[in-house]
């Protein structure tokens, strides 16, 4: 246990935005904050080293906390706050185990990313990068009448895996741009999908029936490699596929198969397996492919609002309070 008044150590894992590390600062009677000062990320072997003693954790998506890290950490961990809504990088079985707390960040990267992925349905769906490409190496000669025609939301049906916040999100972005049909599905249906008049549908319907379908749903293992050749043949070859979740619900090689062969029109994706994706990657060859790196939440506001609320969350986890948001593990 530690003892009262004690100061607490806590390791975080990468430099973050200023708004978190002030909360930190100011709270100097607390605990006190070692930081790995980089924006990249912490190798392994710092990482065992850094949490050695720690009461809190402060890590991101790309740090796997697992049963060697809590064992590294010791018995005076009580908390982990991440940085992220994610949380399939923490071994929550290990974690419970040792009743040790957990924070996250969900609800305030939402409209960052429904904003990020209506901009990557639009640009993947009106090729807009490969326009950029061409106006610049001198592609562009005349009109043309069929010449980079893409793909356009009015009078068109969009399918949505996942109805949580960012799917709901997503949703009521995409309504006013004329989309005559909203289908969704997921493990039932959702009460808030009337305000976008949505119909939850069973997956093949809304793969058959959609001309655009946004993945949107988390990482677990029903999910994991949900988007595979199977999917991906029952999609009409006019679709356009767009992931902002997480990479691994997207099976790579049957994705590049699909796009290659025009077995879909084209997709958008701001997540991959791994991250980054290497630059040799066949995906990276193909026109009809927008890949981002990651970039959902990427507002200076939402960052910095995220940082701030794990910093709290970590600082309540030290004081044994309640949390702004725990996950219950």
């Amino acid at each position: 246990m530690q003892s009262v008044g004690k100061i607490m150590k806590v390791f975080v894992t990468r430099r973050i935005p200023p708004e978190g590390m002030q909360i930190l600062s100011s709270a100097a009677g607390v605990c006190e904050a070692s930081v790995w000062d980089s924006d990249e990320p912490v190798s392994r072997a710092e990482l065992l080293k850094g949490v050695q003693g720690a009461a809190g954790i402060l890590c991101l998506l790309s740090d796997k906390i697992d049963a060697e890290v809590l064992n590294a950490a010791g018995p005076n961990l009580k908390v982990i706050s991440t940085l992220s809504v994610g949380f399939d990088h923490l071994a929550l079985d290990e974690i419970k185990k040792r009743g040790i707390r957990v924070g996250y960040t969900p609800d305030v990267l939402t409209d960052a990313t429904a904003e990020l992925t209506v901009a990557l349905l639009l640009a993947t769906a009106r090729r807009l990068p490969e326009g950029v490409e061409e106006a610049k190496n001198g592609g562009w000669s005349t009109w043309k009448p069929l010449w980079l025609c893409g793909y356009g939301l009015s009078g068109s049906t969009v399918g949505i895996v996942g109805l949580g916040r960012i799917g709901m999100a997503i949703a009521q972005r995409l309504m006013p741009f004329g989309v005559k049909r909203l289908l969704y599905t997921g493990r039932n249906a959702k009460p808030h999908a009337a305000e976008v008049n949505g119909e939850f549908v069973p997956m093949d319907t809304l793969l058959s029936e959609c001309d655009f379908i946004v993945i949107s749903c988390s990482l677990t293992p029903e999910t994991q490699g949900l988007c595979d050749k199977a999917f991906f043949t029952k999609m009409k070859n006019t679709a356009v596929f767009v992931n902002t979740s997480r990479g691994a619900v997207v099976n790579q090689e049957d994705l590049y198969e699909a796009l290659k062969n025009g077995q879909i029109a084209a997709a958008g994706l701001d997540v991959t397996t791994p991250e980054p994706l290497p630059t040799n990657h066949p995906l990276f060859t193909l026109n009809n492919c927008v890949v981002l790196p990651h970039i959902g939440s990427a507002t200076y506001s939402t960052r910095g609002i995220m940082s701030s609320l794990a910093a709290r969350n970590l600082l309540a986890g030290l004081q044994g309070t309640d949390m702004p948001s725990e996950l219950k593990v």
